[in-house]
């Protein structure tokens, strides 16, 4: 990278992998000769005796006042009060409560107020930066004092190297208040923002930014390919804690970033983070957690298309178990409601983590489609249809679970209007594989479960195989074949049949109020089917016959023609 002066030759850029800076102290009003350390204990020894001394946290430092007191505004008050009380010990002592970074960050204060070299890198950069602004060291005092030389570094770091911007960011996660008040995080959030809307290829590499982008680098056909140039910097952002993470999605929108593009990181960052409550981070208590999954919601693109159904049904399924705000969660169930016209049965499919749970989140579907429908309410829409297949091509798939009750089925099932099913074949379908996955249900259970279903909106294939389905609680068996021979008996009535009604069929003039009251064996269901074998036997036989009658009189009527053209010409 080589090598860039800060401050007349007093400070330098230099190394291969990271950026690294030495400063020293334009001015020198006392040079340390040695600085030791006894455990928690530092003491500076330099020609004069020590007059002051400052604690850090455990750490106690044995320093002298000109060394400091020149350099900081804030030790120079402090010192100044002190004196003004009237005390009068010795070796005065100061103590220092919140000081940014510690003190690992003030030994390096220290150092500088000595004259000694001070190496500044990116990880070190920011709490340094932070404690010369608590100390007070501006050029007010002294040109090139420790706030001007660590702004500058500072500077050139967040325009060089891309992996230096997050080594700062993360030494920022222990003084965030400072940060924010400095403005550092929101100048390495627009310095990511703007790196990741150009082309990689265009600003600095370090050796780990060259390992990043590797792809990018060795296969230029990579980068016709816009989801591989456009997302490559999702990895480094995703590891970013959350509020920082935040403050770089803001920037990234600022910047004109596509919608779709910060929907993915934002889905991105949440699969890293929070995949499940079995992988959840230690350190994310439920307070946390809850904190996150808002500010999550929060800063979702508003445009429709920018997040999947998938993703938002996985964050209210978080937004529920973490009892996030009920403006948020309506805000996210109504997302997802406008985008199921659109779906597929895999969009739905949220994954429980309970032992004792469905092996899919049936209850959040359920929700989301309880909103849809009473959206529909108000604003019709002719894709209703969609949402009903929809809806049972789910039911068909979550229909195996064991787990799943017919309460849960039920809900979903009739969640939706009436017209949202023009066929229930489809419904029928989920039904029955819920019966054959569940073979132990009651008869009471099992005629529940039909009740969902509108038989008359079964097809001609739908009935044949309902009245053939000894799954199906006897009952509704029945009522099936006799629609299946009310059927039968209107198509022969139209080919113009005298067939003689069987005992079954008179049947079906009987009050509906009294079906329930006979033909409840199986024998009696299979004589039923026998007949509507019998039935349809004869209606093919009828159709024949019809079709036979038919070619006759046509070509009777072809004969009369030809016939009467000749004796015409006569």
């Amino acid at each position: 990278m080589g090598s860039r002066n800060l401050d007349s030759g007093k400070a330098t850029v230099s190394g291969r992998k990271h950026n690294k800076c030495i400063i020293l102290p334009a001015n020198e009003n006392m040079v340390a000769e040695a600085l030791e350390k006894r455990n928690q204990n530092w003491t500076v020894r330099t020609r004069v005796a020590n007059d002051l001394i400052i604690q850090v946290g455990d750490s106690s430092f044995q320093l002298h006042k000109l060394a400091m007191v020149s350099k900081s505004e804030y030790m120079n008050r402090l010192v100044f009060q002190r004196r003004s009380n009237g005390a009068k010990d010795t070796l005065p002592k100061i103590q220092i409560d919140n000081f940014p970074g510690g003190s690992e960050i003030f030994e390096l204060v220290v150092k500088f107020c000595y004259g000694c070299k001070v190496d500044l890198t990116a990880s070190n950069i920011a709490p340094v930066h932070c404690a010369a602004h608590f100390l007070e060291m501006s050029d007010d005092l002294e040109q090139g004092n420790l706030i001007s030389k660590t702004g500058a570094f500072l500077s050139f770091v967040l325009f060089s190297a891309w992996k230096d911007i997050f080594r700062i960011l993360k030494s920022c996660e222990s003084i965030s208040l400072w940060a924010m008040k400095l403005q550092i995080l929101q100048r390495c959030s627009d310095a990511i923002a703007w790196k990741a809307c150009i082309d990689p290829k265009l600003f600095t590499l370090s050796e780990d930014d060259a390992i990043c982008l590797n792809v990018l680098e060795n296969d230029a056909e990579n980068l016709k390919h816009k989801g591989i140039a456009e997302n490559w910097w999702f990895e480094d952002v995703s590891c970013l804690r959350i509020d920082h993470f935040v403050e770089v999605i803001k920037s990234i929108k600022r910047k004109g970033v596509r919608s779709e593009l910060v929907g993915s990181c934002v889905a991105y960052w949440t699969a890293k983070w929070i995949s499940g409550p079995d992988n959840l981070p230690k350190h994310l208590t439920p307070h946390l957690l809850r904190v996150t999954t808002e500010s999550l919601v929060r800063i979702l693109p508003v445009e429709e298309n920018s997040v999947s159904a998938n993703f938002l049904l996985h964050l209210l399924k978080l937004g529920i178990m973490m009892r996030i705000s009920s403006e948020l969660l309506n805000e996210v169930e109504k997302r997802i409601a406008l985008k199921l016209e659109n779906c597929r049965v895999s969009d739905l499919l949220v994954m429980n983590y309970g032992n004792d749970d469905t092996v899919y989140d049936v209850g959040t579907v359920s929700m989301v489609v309880e909103a849809y429908a009473s959206s529909m309410l108000k604003n019709p829409t002719p894709k209703l249809l969609l949402v009903g297949k929809l809806v049972d091509g789910y039911l068909a798939q979550v229909s195996w679970d064991d787990k799943l009750s017919v309460e849960q089925f039920r809900s979903l099932a009739e969640a939706l209007p009436n017209d949202a099913r023009y066929c229930h074949d489809n419904l029928y379908t989920a039904i029955d594989t819920y019966l054959k996955a569940h073979p132990r249900l009651t008869e009471e259970e099992r005629t529940s479960m039909c009740t969902a279903m509108d038989y008359h909106k079964l097809s001609q294939e739908g009935l044949k195989h309902a009245t053939r389905n000894d799954r199906l609680p006897v009952n509704i068996t029945t009522r099936l074949i006799l629609l299946e021979q009310v059927n039968m008996a209107r198509s022969m009535t139209s080919v113009g049949s005298n067939y003689q009604r069987t005992k079954t069929q008179a049947i079906i003039r009987v009050n509906r109020c009294e079906e329930n009251e006979w033909m409840t064996s199986r024998n009696e269901i299979k004589m039923m089917r026998k007949e509507v074998e019998n039935m349809k036997m004869q209606l093919s036989e009828l159709q024949i016959c019809k079709m036979q009658i038919q070619r006759r009189a046509k070509r009777c009527l072809i004969s009369k023609r030809i016939f009467g053209s000749e004796h015409s010409v006569e």
